[in-house]
């Protein structure tokens, strides 16, 4: 098989879970060509990667690879792999770029790229930045880095196709034809009264299929929303997947047309704000990335490990209360981990239907009553079902049919309680503010714990001593 015929193939062979993923060979290819300098053929791995794949090539490779690629690499770094790079390592790439090639990398970005590149830039990076930019557009993101942060004047870009709302098809044909700053990719064009106000939006395939005589008004698109500037970038996310928009205009204060926010800008939005609700519901952190180092996964880690010890010692405080109890029928040792423990995972089940919903909009105060009766029959019924396996287990495992009895009474009420807490706790905490993600977690464990044991233990006392 020759080498051209082994580079075709895989792309048939693949595993449908890892299509769209770099090969372990191809990652072994390029850092082969960076290992004996050899640019050319550097370049020639390179050239039919996508710059998202590039982008993950960089993250998963080491601190010393990465910088030894990026220099042989050169003038070839395109500004589409900035945009694309975790934030993670996106500084310590910039810092690797020949100001020539970060130059010219940067002028190929759209403006709400531009942004999203130096928010998280230290002033010096910033102004070393906007200094290669055009005047008009280092105008441009001077003003959308002055709007709130998470905004859509953050999110959106200032380059705009708009036309004024009495024009028809063929004066808008022949306005995009003569113009020759076009964005590279745009799907509306926006119309504007007089006073530079958005009044609708025409699709580009509606444009090309209709005479050259026809108005534009009479095209407008149906589905319509004009973004407010300060409008926060999730509210901005949850619209577009709500209302299945394309693209939608932003405007200022004064209802002026401003900038575009486009559906690729709003979805990014919309995976990292689940991205962060996995992180804070495990605990690890929203910054957390793989390309952390020790220290600073550690540091992420550390707090939300103390809080777990803190309501780790509440329950045992619970434990201690029944030491006699315990000494008495040695039995309880063994059981009362399972039941904290079914306790723990029924709870996390309700908790992440809850924040997930929360998240979507899909659990308001018109439906919390039903989900949470929902949540506490399902706790009933799979407590019943439970009960009668502990129940059977006390039986003939410890020989006492009192033992049975207790945790599977045990095991209906925690189960119970975690479905009420896993829906109630997220929910209040909510309405208080507070992330529901991030502070839920702890609060559910040490309710199923508590409660796990509390019930488990003192029934114990009451029925077997």
């Amino acid at each position: 098989m020759t080498e051209e015929t082994e580079q075709a193939v895989p792309d048939e062979e693949r595993d449908e879970d890892d299509a769209y993923s770099l090969q372990r060979k191809d990652v072994a290819a390029i850092l082969y060509a960076v290992d004996i300098g050899d640019r050319e053929k550097l370049v020639a791995l390179m050239e039919p990667l996508h710059a998202a794949d590039i982008a993950d090539l960089l993250e998963q490779i080491n601190a010393f690879d990465r910088m030894r690629l990026i220099k042989l690499y050169g003038k070839e770094f395109d500004g589409d792999i900035l945009s694309e790079l975790d934030e993670s390592i996106r500084e310590e790439v910039i810092n690797a770029l020949h100001p020539e090639v970060l130059a010219e990398a940067v002028r190929e970005l759209e403006s709400d790229d531009v942004v999203d590149l130096l928010e998280d830039l230290d002033e010096a990076q910033q102004e070393a930045i906007l200094e290669v930019l055009d005047n008009s557009d280092r105008v441009a993101v001077e003003k959308s880095l002055t709007y709130p942060e998470f905004s859509a004047g953050r999110l959106m870009q200032r380059e705009v196709v708009m036309a004024p709302e009495h024009w028809n098809v063929g004066e808008a044909i022949d306005y995009l034809r003569n113009t020759e700053d076009l964005p590279e990719q745009f799907y509306h064009i926006v119309l504007v009264d007089p006073k530079l106000r958005p009044v609708g939006n025409v699709t580009l395939g509606r444009l090309m299929a209709s005479r050259r005589e026809v108005l534009l008004r009479s095209l407008i698109s149906e589905t319509f929303h004009v973004i407010p500037v300060t409008r926060d970038e999730g509210e901005v996310a949850y619209a577009f997947n709500q209302y299945h928009l394309i693209s939608a205009p932003v405007v200022d204060e004064n209802e002026r047309l401003v900038g575009v926010i486009t559906i690729d800008d709003a979805m990014a939005v919309l995976d990292e704000e689940h991205e962060e609700d996995i992180l804070r519901l495990a605990g690890v952190g929203e910054e957390s990335r793989l390309s952390d180092t020790v220290l600073e996964t550690t540091k992420q880690r550390f707090p939300w490990l103390a809080v777990n010890l803190l309501t780790a010692v509440l329950a045992s405080l619970v434990i201690a209360q029944f030491e006699t109890a315990i000494a008495q029928v040695v039995a309880l040792a063994v059981l009362m981990p399972i039941v904290a423990s079914m306790g723990g995972n029924a709870g996390t089940q309700a908790l992440t239907v809850a924040v997930r919903a929360l998240a979507t909009k899909d659990l308001t105060g018109s439906n919390v009553w039903r989900v949470i009766r929902r949540e506490v029959m399902v706790g009933l019924v799979n407590g019943l079902v439970f009960a009668l396996v502990m129940g059977l287990v006390g039986l003939f495992w410890f020989g006492s049919a009192q033992l049975g009895g207790v945790i599977a009474a045990a095991m209906v009420i925690n189960l119970v309680v975690a479905g009420l807490a896993g829906i109630v706790i997220p929910v209040v905490l909510e309405r208080l503010k507070v992330d529901p993600a991030l502070a839920s977690g702890a609060f559910v464990t040490t309710v199923t714990d508590v409660v796990g044991f509390f019930a488990f233990l003192g029934l114990a006392v009451l029925v077997l001593l």
